[in-house]
Parts: structure tokens; sequence; C-alpha cells
């Protein structure tokens, strides 16, 4: 599971992968297609292609003379999961750091005796 994670965030690293899944997002789409918004050739949208493959990101299917690309949703949630699972741990330590600068300073007996006398 751990390599697989990292082969997936590896393959996020690059901002065309990580267009190109956000397009894959609104759907399955050719590799023209992907090939559209970057001033890239074809051959390296394929190679792109091929590292998401590899990270079990993206699966390829046969429509005839078309070889649409499609995103693997289940491997996002994977993913998600597990960064989900250190923000939820983070918030709750912000929440009890939260609430202990909230609350009000608890005095000292040195600060209580102090107080005590200016009272006197």
């Amino acid at each position: 599971m751990d390599d697989q994670l990292d082969r997936a965030f590896a393959a996020l690293s690059d901002p065309v992968r990580r267009a190109m899944v956000a397009r894959l997002s609104r759907g399955p789409a050719t590799v023209n297609e992907l090939a559209e918004p970057f001033e890239i050739s074809l051959q390296a949208v394929s190679k792109h292609i091929s590292v998401l493959e590899s990270a079990g990101l993206v699966w390829r299917t046969r429509e005839a003379q078309r070889r649409p690309v499609h995103l693997d949703a289940a491997a996002l949630e994977r993913l998600t999961s597990w960064i989900d699972r250190y923000r939820l741990e983070a918030e709750q330590q912000y929440r009890r750091l939260d609430a202990l600068l909230a609350a009000p300073p608890a005095s000292s007996p040195e600060q209580s005796k102090r107080t005590k006398e200016k009272e006197s």
C-alpha cells in the first residue's frame, strides 16, 4: 500500500499530470483531448498517461479506434482517505491548543499570595 501511495503522490507531483487528472474527473478523454491544453508532443502526453497508469490513477479501454483514458476514482479516494486521517489528527491538536489558549490563566501559589497581600 505504501509503495502505491508513493507512486500516486509522485505521479501527482507534476503539474501536467495534475491537470490531466482534473480533466479526467469530468469524464474519459483520448490522448489528443488530453494534449489540447498543453504545448507538448503527443509522445510526452502518452508518457504522462503511462506514469498515471503505473501509479494506478488511470486506466484505458478500447472503443473501436479510440483508446480513452479513464480516471480511477477509487484510487483517488484512497489518497483522500490517507490525507484525511492526518488532517483530522492535526485538527484535533489545533482544537486542544485553541482550548488551552482560550482558558483563563491558572494562578500560581506565589501569585495567589501576592493577590491576598494586596487585598489586606
